[in-house]
């Protein structure tokens, strides 16, 4: 409550400047019931001076131009000063505080001519008037410096908010980035699992729609293919949503599919009917589970595609050949390619480039010249070999 006071006071300039300006009236008051000055005068030139600072923020220069014109009247009227005359430096100062350099030299200009008139327009000795010269300019130039510190320091807190506002802005774009990658990486991820098991369940269930009626053991074989495949990837699906619930985070730690399974990989979609053979040259080098994640996923998904536009009694030869600085991954089909029907649809070939490309490979993919098609990627892999 007290910061809401707070908030809608400062958004009250008036009040808060006439709150400020009354001293200006209360110091005048002792002279004015005293009888010092002429109290007709007196009072007109407290007020002409005192009233204008209630809006010294709001029209800064305004306020000082009617503060100088005033004491300037009454300096070339010949009446005396006044203590309400400390307005022209209360003016000088919100001047300088609030508005540019080139208006606060301007105002100090004023301020330090209304000290000379005042200087040479009342009389004194030739001593007092060069002390009392020296002192008025020593006092205009402490307001100004006073007021240039200010402008300084407030600039300097707005460009410090200004900052931690952009700081907060980039922040939240980041988190925003890292949200969008992740919807998207996930979105890989349910591509390729949906895409593989589906494709294997489609193929074992028109096998065994065929073979119900003359091979009883052979139909019952491809439905415990059908029951196991959607269990994979039913649990496949649950870890990759798991992430997106926030009192889950079960799916996080959950296991991540490599090389290693790869076997299992091959083992599925021979079980499906298509002949797969599977070969491994040179020494196996150690990869972050990233990089095996993105060796088995493009396995998979050349392998779903051969399941789904190779054709009947297709073959595919998977080949990993690792070299001295990069793993090689070489799936080639003898099926339909380039008379493969393609509605256009898929998202496999942009998802394999997108993960290769991660960690600087190259993928190409196209129909062989004598029939089939083939999926060439190579992954560097130098960097995780020295670790």
């Amino acid at each position: 409550m007290v910061a809401n006071g707070w908030e809608w006071l400062r958004s009250k300039k008036p009040l808060v400047d006439a709150f400020f300006a009354a001293p200006v009236l209360l110091v005048s008051l002792p002279a004015l019931l005293g009888g010092t000055y002429g109290t007709d005068k007196f009072l007109l030139v407290t007020l002409g001076l005192s009233v204008p600072l209630v809006l010294r923020r709001t029209f800064p220069r305004t306020v000082f131009a009617v503060v100088a014109l005033v004491s300037f009247v009454q300096c070339v009227a010949g009446a005396f000063p006044v203590p309400a005359n400390v307005a022209v430096l209360i003016a000088l100062y919100t001047v300088t505080a609030g508005r540019s350099l080139r208006w606060g030299l301007a105002a100090a200009l004023v301020a330090e001519i209304g000290a000379g008139m005042v200087t040479w327009r009342y009389p004194s000795g030739a001593d007092d008037r060069k002390y009392t010269f020296v002192m008025m300019t020593l006092l205009v130039a402490g307001v100004y410096v006073l007021g240039l510190h200010m402008r300084t320091r407030r600039a300097y807190l707005r460009s410090v908010e200004e900052r931690a506002e952009r700081l907060e802005r980039e922040r939240d774009n980041e988190v925003k980035m890292a949200m969008a990658a992740e919807r998207a990486r996930i979105a890989r991820e349910l591509h390729d699992v949906i895409a593989h098991n589906v494709s294997v369940i489609v193929v074992q269930a028109d096998g065994a729609s065929y073979a119900i009626d003359t091979d009883v053991g052979r139909a019952r074989q491809a439905l415990d293919t059908i029951s196991s495949t959607g269990r994979l990837a039913l649990a496949e699906m649950r870890r990759l949503l798991g992430v997106l619930r926030e009192d889950d985070d079960a799916g996080a730690f959950a296991p991540q599919p490599g090389v290693a399974e790869l076997d299992d990989l091959v083992e599925q979609v021979r079980a499906s009917g298509l002949a797969v053979t599977y070969q491994v040259e040179g020494t196996a080098a150690g990869m972050s589970e990233g990089r095996q994640l993105t060796v088995y996923r493009i396995v998979q998904e050349a392998l779903t595609n051969t399941l789904k536009h190779g054709g009947p009694r297709a073959n595919v030869a998977v080949l990993l050949r690792y070299g001295g600085d990069a793993l090689e991954i070489r799936v080639q089909d003898d099926g339909r390619g380039a008379a493969a029907f393609d509605d256009g649809r898929g998202h496999g070939l942009a998802g394999m480039r997108e993960r290769v490309a991660v960690y600087g490979g190259e993928v190409q993919a196209a129909p062989c010249a004598g029939g089939g098609f083939e999926v060439v990627a190579r992954i560097p892999v130098r960097e995780e070999v020295a670790a």
